[in-house]
């Protein structure tokens, strides 16, 4: 399986690099399993959804689980990066029970987790996803209002947007952009990589969930954007984007 192949490469980088030992590499393969049928998720507690940024997708796939799920008070969550709780939380029997619960990329580095409760999230189901962020996986959590972009996209994504225009307009190319951004404002990573670190299409779709909540320009997919989505140049994921990765 795709994803079990990836968590392993993950974990002997990690090891490679000095973050884990072998034996915790070990431990941590030894605690997963995989499944392609979600009714072996039936007796969970807390489900989490990581599926691609797409509304229709997710309100699909929560009617799916809130069938599977046994347990009256099992919660489902959601790792989507801009798209409102409430919409999805609608598509089930248990909206008390829908929280979001938004990763930052890559997971295993990045500390901060976003809780963000729809408006029928009850404060049990908001203490219980923040408890198993914070004390199971170590996380730092913040509550973040079911505002498309919640509070890191919100105005992360406006940023990443402007420098696409940039590159658009020839106002300087992409390396030029990220060493300002990096050298000048401190930043780990520059725009146009961490675009293509997101993936392309994930950028587009957050984009267009935002602008559909608040009409703004500024959160309109550039055409460059689109045209290199429509082209399947997504970044690192497919070795093309705003810059070109060797194949692995």
């Amino acid at each position: 399986m795709e994803a079990g192949r990836r968590i392993e490469a993950s974990l002997h980088r990690a090891v490679r690099r000095g973050r884990l030992t072998d034996t915790e590499r070990d431990h941590a393969l030894a605690r997963l399993t995989y499944t392609k049928d979600l009714a072996d998720l039936a007796d969970r507690e807390l489900v989490i959804e990581a599926t691609a940024e797409d509304r229709e997708l997710k309100r699909s796939l929560f009617r799916d689980m809130d069938k599977v799920l046994t347990g009256t008070d099992a919660v489902l969550a959601s790792n989507t990066s801009s798209i409102p709780l409430t919409d999805l939380a609608t598509a089930t029997g248990r909206p008390d029970r829908v929280v979001g619960l938004h990763f930052f990329n890559p997971v295993p580095v990045q500390a901060l987790v976003e809780i963000i409760p729809a408006l029928t999230t009850s404060s049990d189901t908001v203490d219980r996803t923040r408890r198993f962020a914070v004390e199971q996986l170590g996380k730092t959590a913040v509550q973040a209002p079911d505002q498309a972009g919640f509070i890191v996209n919100a105005l992360l994504v406006p940023y990443l947007l402007a420098a696409v225009r940039m590159v658009q307009a020839g106002t300087a190319t992409a390396e030029d952009i990220d060493k300002g951004m990096e050298l000048g404002c401190a930043h780990p990573m520059g725009p146009l990589r961490l675009l293509d670190l997101i993936g392309l299409d994930t950028a587009q779709a957050i984009a267009e969930s935002l602008h559909q909540e608040y009409a703004e320009p500024l959160h309109a997919p550039p055409p460059l954007l689109r045209r290199m989505v429509a082209a399947g140049h997504l970044g690192r994921k497919s070795g093309q984007g705003l810059y070109t990765y060797p194949a692995s």
